[in-house]
């Protein structure tokens, strides 16, 4: 729990410093760690829009929220250690095929979630179906 102490100590701090804007970022990141790896895809989605609809400064505040929630987020992994992550589950399973993808799925998502890391499903998906095209 040492994150959500932080976090509340960061709070405490924003409330003496007056920072609204960061005050409010932080007790919504509190509320929500729980749904963290959503935060920033919601805030991306959310400046596309701005973007689109020429809301700037409302894009330029999610932007701000972005890098906040960062700070606390665990480091992301590039795309190297994530091919190489998959293809270590790969190794593990034998020899998956396509219709392992499931299994294949799940057991990378967990073994970046077991070392702290995070990444993309999106992504993590993309490097498992090209790395088990072959087979």
């Amino acid at each position: 729990m040492a994150l959500i102490e932080q976090i509340q100590k960061d709070i405490t701090s924003a409330m003496k410093a007056r920072a609204e804007q960061r005050l409010s970022t932080l007790r919504m990141v509190k509320t929500a760690l729980k749904n963290r790896d959503t935060l920033i895809k919601q805030r991306k989605d959310s400046i596309e829009q701005f973007t689109k609809g020429g809301r700037q400064e409302m894009a330029d505040k999610e932007a701000a929220e972005i890098t906040l929630i960062e700070s606390y987020m665990p480091k992301a992994a590039g795309e190297g250690e994530i091919v190489a992550g998959v293809k270590a589950v790969i190794a593990e399973m034998g020899s998956p095929t396509m219709k392992d993808m499931g299994a294949v799925m799940k057991n990378a998502m967990a073994r970046f979630a077991a070392g702290g890391i995070r990444v993309d499903g999106k992504q993590v998906s993309e490097i498992v179906k090209r790395e088990l095209g072959g087979k």
